[in-house]
């Protein structure tokens, strides 16, 4: 097993892409601590998920869309592990309207929740990281809406080219710490989210086999993904955007 020894923080973890990675890292043998928002319904499924696979989960609630909530979970993360060799860094919020009608104050809580939120736990985690010496690995969950204008998604869109910029240039200011620095740019997965966008199931199907690949993307996608970026197999990447997108970005 790649990551066994390692421990991990995934945020964003209930379900979707977030637990993907969660189940990925823990099948590789890390020990990893699981957060969701407070009184998430989806946290204790998503530790029995990780643990019915042969993982070790702790459960930590908190909110990571600010900064006293990030401070809460690296405490609580550092208090059940020990430390934190890897954070797969996972916030997200969005909303979708046109430009022209956009709520001010929405736009803001996307950038807050997607950009800022990020910023946060990473800085957090890498002085952790720093501190302790002995290098380390940083993943952002991106979206190929850092690519691509699609319309009224703008908040989403600019927050997610905003994080890539910022997760290269932590990248760039964090290498003579040996702390690997990576984005994952996902295209469609099929995520709980995405079926609330999109109830209907023979719309869900005929757009699905309508992709390049002839499917959605899965979270274990994505999970294999930053599994690979935790890994030792990755020592020598970093400030990499890695789209994992099934050719979607090159299609449209």
């Amino acid at each position: 097993m790649r990551l066994e020894g390692k421990t991990a923080l995934v945020t964003g973890a209930g379900r979707g892409i977030g637990l993907g990675c969660a189940l990925e890292l823990a099948r590789e043998g890390a020990a990893v601590v699981i957060n969701d928002r407070p009184g998430s319904p989806d946290l204790a499924a998503a530790v029995a998920a990780v643990e019915a696979a042969g993982g070790q989960a702790i459960p930590v609630e908190a909110d990571v869309f600010n900064r006293a909530g990030c401070e809460r979970l690296l405490d609580e993360a550092i208090k059940a592990l020990g430390h934190l060799d890897i954070l797969v860094s996972n916030p997200a919020w969005s909303r979708r309207m046109p430009f022209l009608e956009f709520d001010p104050d929405i736009f803001e809580r996307v950038v807050q929740a997607t950009l800022i939120a990020g910023f946060h736990m990473s800085q957090l985690v890498a002085r952790h990281q720093v501190e302790r010496g002995s290098g380390g690995k940083i993943i952002f969950i991106s979206s190929i809406h850092a690519q691509m204008p699609i319309p009224t998604a703008i908040a989403y869109n600019a927050s997610k080219a905003g994080l890539n910029h910022m997760a290269r240039t932590i990248a760039n200011e964090l290498t003579s710490h040996r702390i690997n620095v990576n984005i994952i740019e996902p295209g469609w997965i099929d995520t709980p989210g995405e079926h609330e966008l999109l109830s209907d199931d023979d719309t869900w199907n005929e757009k699905a086999a309508r992709l390049p690949w002839g499917r959605l993307g899965t979270p274990a996608d994505i999970g294999k993904a930053a599994t690979f970026l935790a890994s030792d197999d990755a020592d020598y990447i970093t400030g990499t955007i890695l789209r994992v997108d099934g050719a979607l970005l090159h299609r449209r």
